[in-house]
């Protein structure tokens, strides 16, 4: 005979009351975030949803009713709520999967094995949904990133490394102008030349129809347009069956398969996936822009010395901050070491353009 259950202590209940509030917070979140999506992705949402007001139901049977004072949510969960209204869902899913990953239910005796079991599931399910997100952004958040880190750190290195020398503050002005203008126009140049030279590599190498477009003339016995099947990369057979179907369909007057040669949807994809050249300049040159002219500001607005150096240092740290910090959520890595990480390598290299500044007497960008 298995011995009663203990009583639930007034501590039980206050915490279960906390998980009451956790699961209807995270299925508010995401219910919200289904508001904004379509589709699969939409479906998936609810039922996660749906699945939180479960996990809900079980902390409202346990109390026997809605407490009439609840506890608040936790930061995270206001945050992730706050945030589901206002931004996109790669960031608050790359926050609700760390959140997902840390589930109190492993160690809580009042929580069902399938409650356990659901929330392993439920971080797979957002890990899932949050890396779809990441792989539509990473290519455009990469350049972002790499624009503004870029425009911060070599301009910092240049106006430290020119103050360091003890010119006037106007000569250290117009020096990061002069940096920021020369890195933005040299970024978007860049950009363009690699955009464009990667969209002519690609033209060169669409499939065109040139050949079907002349298979009425063919012999059908004896021709090689088998052989352009099998240069785009079809198997002997299925190359040969595929010409003779073209040219027999040439010869009886029809209109070429609507399939049309292979590779060329690829191509239109690989086309919208690089983008256009004067897009991409356009960005990298504003990208970097708005990262060099943050340790600029100071001089912009009239300090000079050491008041002006302090002051671009921590301007420039609270952007070195927040970029590795945004790195770390959409990686689903830990926020601030990443900022600390991105902070010590800008930092690290201002540092040298610094002191090479004290030592020679001279501005070394």
């Amino acid at each position: 005979m298995t011995a009663p259950a203990p009583a639930p202590t007034d501590a039980d209940r206050k915490r279960w009351a906390r998980y009451l509030v956790e699961e209807r917070a995270e299925g508010a979140v995401y219910e919200r975030l289904a508001g904004r999506r379509i589709g699969e992705e939409r479906e998936i949402l609810l039922s996660l949803a749906d699945a939180e007001r479960r996990h809900e139901q079980h902390w409202l049977d346990l109390l026997g009713e809605e407490p009439a004072r609840l506890p608040r949510a936790g930061i995270r969960s206001r945050m992730l709520g706050w945030m589901a209204n206002r931004f996109g869902s790669i960031f608050v899913l790359a926050l609700a999967q760390s959140a997902e990953a840390r589930s109190p239910y492993d160690t809580e005796a009042y929580a069902t094995p399938a409650m356990r079991a659901d929330e392993k599931v439920h971080h797979e399910v957002v890990r899932g949904l949050a890396a779809r997100g990441r792989r539509r952004l990473s290519g455009s958040f990469r350049a972002a990133v790499f624009g503004a880190n870029d425009g911060l750190v070599s301009n910092l290195a240049l106006v430290l490394g020119i103050g360091a020398t003890g010119v006037s503050a106007g000569f250290v002005l117009f020096s990061g102008i002069a940096g920021l203008l020369a890195g933005a126009l040299s970024m978007g140049a860049g950009e363009f030349v690699s955009v464009r030279s990667q969209r002519e590599l690609l033209a060169a190498t669409e499939d065109n129809d040139d050949a079907d477009a002349t298979a009425a003339d063919l012999d059908i016995d004896a021709n090689e347009l088998a052989l352009v099947y099998r240069a785009r990369g079809m198997e002997h057979d299925e190359a040969l069956a595929r010409a003779e179907r073209i040219v027999r369909a040439a010869q009886a007057g029809a209109r070429r398969s609507a399939t049309g040669p292979i590779g060329t949807h690829a191509a239109r994809e690989d086309h919208e996936i690089v983008g256009s050249a004067w897009s991409a300049a356009l960005s990298s040159f504003l990208l970097f822009a708005s990262g060099a002219i943050i340790p600029v500001l100071p001089w912009i607005f009239g300090l000079q010395g050491s008041a002006a150096i302090v002051t671009a240092l921590v301007l420039v740290g609270i952007a070195l901050l927040s970029t590795g910090a945004m790195v770390g959520i959409l990686s689903g890595g830990p926020p601030l070491r990443r900022g600390l990480r991105q902070l010590a390598i800008g930092f690290g290299a201002a540092a040298v353009t610094y002191v090479l500044g004290l030592l020679f007497g001279v501005g070394v960008a």
